[in-house]
């Protein structure tokens, strides 16, 4: 009779917890134009996920919900009421914001002493201690304009304190699946720059290596620009331009810092192609012999999040490649366009472990290498992802069709 009991008891427990699951989804669009907003940032509680470039988006939380908070930048952040007898997509209409200049007066004429005292703001504004963190990844491949490699997966990121440098930061593969055009043209052996290891690499706040340095600033001419907001805060706006030759490209791109806290909060930044070599350099990481590699393009965009703590926090990166291809014995070159892009949907609220050397994926590492094909339906079950846009979507399709 004990057991009997103790059993219905475990099983009204588990139909409680699941019960408590919210599932919400939406799109979030201009209330000015229209147009959807890539890119923009679902919050609730602890979990976060980003519209994709259709403004679409799909959040899973372990708990019950009543709003969300929806943040772009330029726009007004906007939180919305969560009826959980409801299950009908929310439509979510951003307004720009209306700047006041009046607010804007103490940097006006110093972006350099801005993007000093940024830098020197860096221990108290971001995380002091290690953390934990669960990651929605996703890399795709386009020749011209088809898809011909679709990767993605979740990902856990261990992050050590920001006084520290990056050398013990990690990343491991927690699940994934790939998906590559079976036609043999569509095969190219290129690996450029990317993978999960990109938030660690280009954690421009952590690793100060690739800007936030005095010899690296020292290259740049800087300049204020008008100042705009992010999630209902002033955000100051550097831009930054090379301004010396050096033996490697450097970056054309935008800086926001928070107008309170003086943390950096957003990077957009495009690498100078004006010398091909030295881009080649920069991007490629190995071809095939008798393959010439032309670049077009590399750019980044790197977001951090402010925390109810006041600790700032990576939130979402992505980075562009587009680059021609041509065989010596071939007429025309073909285009090819990479994409990687990484979110943070959740950190762990205990004591966050290191992740083991072993179980870490290396940057020397092929993501779509190491994991398995499209397979399962309910492969993501109740984690967090970036929905795949409408292209990406009709591309999945005729791909799997083809196997």
């Amino acid at each position: 009779m004990k057991r009997v009991l103790l059993f219905i008891i475990s099983a009204l427990m588990v139909v409680s917890a699941w019960a408590q699951k919210a599932v919400i989804s939406g799109t979030v669009s201009d209330a000015t134009t229209g147009k959807a907003v890539a890119g923009a940032s679902v919050t609730a509680g602890k979990w976060s996920v980003v519209t994709n470039d259709d403004g679409f988006f799909t959040l899973k939380t372990d708990g019950a919900v009543t709003e969300v908070a929806i943040s772009h930048v330029g726009f007004q952040t906007q939180h919305a009421k969560v009826d959980a007898q409801n299950n009908s997509p929310l439509r979510i209409r951003l307004r720009p914001v209306t700047i006041q200049l009046d607010e804007v007066l103490v940097m006006a004429d110093n972006a350099r002493m801005l993007l000093n005292m940024a830098i020197s703001r860096i221990p108290s504004n971001y995380s002091s201690q290690p953390e934990l963190f669960r990651c929605f990844y996703r890399e795709t491949a386009m020749k011209r304009q088809h898809y011909i490699c679709v990767a993605e997966g979740v990902v856990d990121m261990y992050k050590t304190d920001y006084q520290q440098g990056t050398e013990r930061d990690r990343v491991a593969i927690s699940k994934g699946r790939r998906l590559i055009s079976p036609k043999q043209g569509d095969t190219l052996s290129v690996k450029v720059l990317g993978g999960p290891v990109t938030p660690i690499v280009l954690d421009l706040v952590k690793n100060r290596e690739l800007l936030l340095n005095k010899e690296e600033l020292d290259c740049y001419d800087v300049k204020m620009e008008v100042p705009t907001s992010i999630n209902n805060r002033m955000q100051y706006v550097v831009s930054i331009a090379p301004h010396r030759i050096m033996p490697y490209p450097l970056y054309f791109g935008r800086l926001y810092i928070d107008q309170e806290t003086f943390s950096f909060t957003r990077a957009e930044l495009s690498l100078d192609m004006s010398n091909r070599q030295k881009a080649t350099e920069m991007m490629l990481v190995k071809k095939p012999a008798g393959v010439r590699f032309r670049p077009k393009e590399l750019s980044l965009l790197v977001d951090y999040q402010l925390g109810d703590d006041g600790k700032t926090r990576i939130s979402y990166l992505r980075t562009t490649f587009r680059f021609n291809c041509d065989w010596r014995r071939r007429l025309f070159a073909t285009s090819f366009a990479a994409f990687c892009e990484m979110v943070v949907t959740s950190k762990d609220e205990g004591e966050a472990q290191p992740i083991r050397g072993r179980d870490s994926f290396d940057q020397h590492d092929a993501f779509y290498d190491k994991v398995d094909y499209f397979r399962d339906p309910a492969f993501w079950e109740n984690y967090n992802i970036i929905e795949p846009t409408e292209t990406l979507d009709r591309a999945v399709q005729r791909l799997l069709k083809k196997y």
